[in-house]
């Protein structure tokens, strides 16, 4: 973001009960779409982003089978190589991930997703959201938002008083 900028500018904030109406979006574009008669046999969270909507989607789509998969890619605030440090169950995800839904709530750069679908390419990839950069690496999104255009999940604001940007009177 530029200096100049005023701060609710390039700045989407995602509140609870927005994040649950795009999540049950995301469950509406997957409903169907899974290998076997439609549906998917897992869903896979992306950790820690992609639980809460995949949370939602597993419900919405009345799939039992919830996993996780993390993925480290940053060191304090500097990017990283990322790696996988905590894998989903064998028995779940196959050889290739077939028939797994796996669920994230943004897809950026696409470099987690691209780790995570190098392991296990026959898997669906599904973001709530989803900049430029990223898109190529998902099938299915709810919202497209610009590469400078920063996300505010609920998960990590707090409700407080904000001082209107034109003063006080």
């Amino acid at each position: 973001m530029s200096s100049d900028r005023l701060p609710h500018e390039k700045g989407f904030h995602v509140s609870w009960d927005q994040l649950h109406r795009d999540a049950r979006a995301l469950a509406w574009r997957l409903q169907g779409l899974g290998p076997e008669g439609g549906s998917w046999h897992a869903v896979v969270a992306i950790t820690r982003g992609g639980m809460a909507p995949a949370m939602i989607v597993s419900r919405e789509l009345d799939i039992r089978v919830v996993d996780t998969i993390s993925v480290k890619s940053y060191d304090k605030q500097s990017r990283a190589e990322a790696r996988v440090i905590k894998a989903p169950q064998e028995a779940i995800m196959g050889t290739d991930g077939e028939g797994v839904l796996i669920v994230d709530d943004l897809v950026d750069t696409g470099k987690t997703l691209e780790l995570v679908r190098a392991l296990f390419p026959k898997a669906h990839y599904a973001t709530v959201y989803a900049k430029p950069k990223g898109k190529p690496m998902v099938e299915t999104y709810v919202t497209e938002v610009s590469q400078d255009t920063w996300i505010f999940f609920p998960w990590d604001m707090a409700l407080q008083y904000v001082e209107p940007f034109r003063g006080s009177d």
